[in-house]
């Protein structure tokens, strides 16, 4: 049997893929209003109309502006639903594309290939694809991130370098602006790269890294001195208390999610709560929405943050335990409070299994190698660890844990390279 040649081009290699993604898209038509879909459509409605938020006391800062900056041109113009949902499936093949040619920076072309497949393969990525949401929009600049930020340090001194930093960071940047808790992230990283950079003065790595994030903090400031006029408040991404007060929950039979109001019956579509949780949820909750149910915008955000604190302080272990369990929802989607069991959980298991078990073999061999790690997949990683860290404090799905992982799947192939060796055909035996 003569070997089948694959080509090299990797538009033309993943090209398979966007014919499965279309055909999803076609198949599942969006109706631009359902869960999320609304809320994005309605920022992109606003700035089609010049303004992003209402002003004050109905601020609505729920969302960063990085996509619907994106849907507002297609909105303007009156291009079809569909129309966005396709670009979705361009987004995923262009972020498979772009992984590979990144993981051929540090690995081989045979881990380049199998890893790129994998991320293909990723079912757990493909339930945003025919929704007007973030998360697809996201895999392809975490991808492009990825790419641009190890270009930037493989090209050389001059053009080529300084062009790729500022791609990086400008990436980085619409990222941030894209999903908020990025914004947050890169603060901390540039405060530890600039002292880094400050007390070795000779690190090429830590000047770059410093200028990659200084250009994504730049791209973000026409936002953040919009949400300073709109508030008063410096270096203000958004609203989303609501995920911590729910997280802060001190009773033994809820879980740190995530709950829309305090009327989750059955018959509210796709919630699949148990007959009678609105009630167990009033007797719970309804003394701190009786606090909130007059308030209004940043003014109800912060009353959330202040109810969450007080449970924080009140109960901290069992905060710590929601925690554990908001580990299981960002990785395996379970467990949830007062929820039927879904069957379809079981999907979620078998893929984010895998690759949660490749983590924890890779733990070691980075902590124990970190130096020969590569800067540009050191600083990718830290991104990540940090993005964990924020995530885990709040609400959180599985969708979101979904959006990082181009970048375990770089870090993860570089060390299972550098660190076993696989022969899938037996040697020779004496015997």
């Amino acid at each position: 049997m003569k070997n089948i040649k694959l080509p090299k081009n990797p538009f033309l290699l993943f090209l398979p893929f966007l014919v499965p993604f279309v055909l999803y898209v076609i198949y599942y038509p969006t109706d631009g209003v359902s869960a999320d879909q609304g809320r994005y459509m309605g920022f992109a409605h606003n700035l089609v109309n010049g303004f992003y938020s209402p002003p004050a006391p109905d601020i609505d800062l729920t969302n960063g502006p990085g996509y619907p900056l994106f849907l507002a041109p297609f909105v303007g113009m009156n291009f079809p639903l569909i129309t966005l949902t396709l670009m979705n499936a361009l987004f995923y093949y262009l972020s498979i594309v772009f992984l590979f040619k990144s993981l051929l920076f540090v690995v081989n072309d045979k881990f380049a290939r199998f890893f790129s497949l994998f991320w293909a393969l990723y079912y757990m990525g493909y339930q945003s694809i025919p929704f007007i949401h973030t998360e697809t929009f996201t895999y392809l600049l975490v991808s492009l991130s990825i790419f641009t930020t190890l270009k930037a340090f493989d090209a050389e001194k001059g053009k080529q370098e300084w062009k790729y930093l500022v791609l990086s960071g400008l990436l980085i940047g619409y990222l941030a602006l894209t999903k908020m808790i990025f914004g947050y992230v890169l603060f901390v990283l540039l405060l530890g790269y600039a002292l880094i950079w400050l007390f070795r003065l000779k690190s090429v790595s830590s000047r770059k890294i410093t200028l990659i994030i200084s250009f994504s903090l730049i791209t973000t400031l026409p936002y953040l001195f919009y949400t300073y006029h709109l508030t008063g408040r410096l270096y203000y991404w958004g609203m989303g208390n609501d995920a911590l007060y729910w997280m802060s929950s001190p009773y033994h039979d809820e879980y740190g999610d995530w709950k829309k109001d305090l009327e989750m019956n059955p018959d509210i579509a796709s919630n699949y709560n148990i007959q009678g949780s609105d009630s167990i949820l009033k007797l719970h909750h309804q003394k701190d929405f009786e606090l909130l149910k007059n308030l209004k915008g940043i003014e109800r955000d912060d009353e959330f943050k202040r109810l969450a604190i007080n449970n924080i302080k009140a109960y901290p272990l069992h905060y710590a335990e929601n925690i554990v369990y908001n580990a299981g929802r960002l990785v395996f989607q379970y467990p949830f409070s007062h929820a039927v069991q879904r069957p379809k959980i079981l999907l979620v298991f078998p893929i984010n299994g895998i690759l949660f078990t490749l983590i924890l073999f890779c733990i070691f061999p980075t902590l124990f190698n970190w130096k020969k790690i590569p800067a540009p997949v050191r600083f990718l990683l830290l991104i990540v660890i940090i993005y964990l860290g924020g995530s885990l404090m709040v609400s959180t799905y599985a969708r979101m844990f979904t959006i990082i992982v181009p970048v375990l799947l770089l870090w993860i192939a570089f060390i299972l390279q550098h660190s076993i060796s696989v022969h899938l055909k037996f040697g020779d035996r004496d015997d």
